[in-house]
């Protein structure tokens, strides 16, 4: 029999799926009393959680449509999966950067309209070209605002480019800050990069503070004939503002995976159908990211990648491990501590990390837990659920 069950809410590629030995895991979309979820797009915010599941894991980065604040308040992680997909957006990013430069999306469409052939035809592409001209990428300023995975790419390629690069990111990790070219300039706000660069890409979560960060008067501030790119989340730019600055001519194009219906039908927009990540290399690390970590955390409890609770590894160095999601609040680890020692049960190893109202707790024993003591455990004001972890042979 498997040891856990494993609900799909969306198709997850064969790559990752097929890193769960069969003999452990029974994988499907349809499943009573799952161990975790793993989704995609699914919106699970009007889902009834089953009381069974352990984790969430969402092959991607976004988690908009996760009840992220709900899970972390049953003690359970979301995984997701930042970076896997970096190299297809950066790739997506910088083909809008070249349609909106170069008119390509218009160009194309007028060469459609055109039924005549030979001579008469050359004639016609002859007059047409001259509106759509172009620019050239060299000397013009990127502002990338967001320097995670893929904003630090983005960076990185349009330097390769010529362009000049400002970057804009009060949160930006060690890790990529070490991969970000020197040659990229450090903007001091955001209104200091929106009144310096030409092209404008966004690379950020959305919540309450970039909730329309690409504002009216942002906007307003950015030299004439600017361009805005938008593969992020489509609430982060005010639409109806760049509507109005494009009609007003001082924005030249605004190019977004997010179409609407205002949005398609302006000559000046360039919608895509939300191919950010979509490309089967991007697909597949997605699914092998979101895989390994969901496994990793229901066989040894170690968390990686979590949007909700802390980073928490521990080597295994004991068949008996308890793993202990609580409230971020002082004395939890003695209380728990205090009911081992009831049963006189002797710590191996520990771990215990905090991540703003939750923490999680790590402990290897010598020997196993009996009932009663995690009867007490999960009585205590504060823990959220207590697991023994299944013994694991090689």
């Amino acid at each position: 029999m498997a040891n856990f069950k494993i609900q799909t809410l969306n198709s997850i590629a064969v790559s990752g799926l097929n890193r769960l030995p069969r003999d452990r895991f029974e994988v499907a979309s349809e499943i009573s009393r799952p161990d975790a979820i793993l989704l995609r797009s699914f919106k699970m915010h009007e889902m009834q959680i089953p009381d069974s599941v352990l984790a969430v894991g969402r092959a991607g980065a976004g988690t908009n449509n996760i009840p992220v604040a709900k899970l972390g308040k049953l003690g359970i992680p979301v995984f997701n999966t930042p970076g896997a997909n970096a190299n297809a957006v950066k790739e997506l990013v910088l083909g809008g950067l070249l349609m909106a430069a170069r008119n390509i999306p218009q160009a194309l469409a007028f060469l459609h309209t055109l039924k005549s052939s030979g001579d008469e035809l050359d004639k016609a592409v002859e007059g047409g070209k001259k509106n759509f001209v172009g620019f050239e990428l060299p000397k013009r300023t990127l502002g990338v605002v967001g320097l995670g995975a893929i904003g630090v790419e983005v960076a990185n390629a349009a330097l390769r480019l010529g362009m000049n690069v400002l970057g804009y990111d009060p949160t930006i990790t060690v890790q990529h800050a070490w991969q970000l070219s020197a040659g990229v300039h450090k903007a001091v706000n955001l209104d200091d990069l929106f009144a310096r660069a030409d092209v404008i890409t966004v690379h950020v979560p959305l919540n309450k503070s970039t909730d329309k960060l690409v504002s009216a008067a942002r906007l307003e501030s950015m030299p004439r004939g600017g361009v805005i790119l938008n593969f992020s989340r489509e609430a982060i730019v005010d639409t109806a503002a760049v509507v109005e600055s494009l009609n007003k001519g001082k924005l030249r194009a605004y190019v977004t995976d997010f179409p609407t219906r205002d949005l398609l039908d302006h000559p000046k927009v360039i919608c895509l159908p939300h191919l950010g990540a979509s490309t089967l290399e991007a697909e597949e690390n997605c699914a092998v990211m979101v895989v390994d970590d969901v496994r990793e955390f229901l066989e040894n409890g170690n968390i990686t990648r979590s949007v909700n609770f802390p980073e928490t590894v521990l080597h295994r160095t004991r068949p008996h491990r308890v793993t202990i999601p609580h409230k971020n609040v002082p004395n939890m680890v003695a209380q728990i501590l205090t009911a081992l020692a009831a049963q006189n049960i002797n710590i191996a190893d520990m771990l215990n990390h905090s991540r703003d109202e939750l923490s999680y707790t790590i402990l290897d024993l010598d020997a196993p837990p009996s009932d009663a003591t995690l009867a007490r455990i999960r009585g205590i004001d504060g823990i959220l659920s207590a697991r023994v972890l299944p013994i694991i042979e090689a």
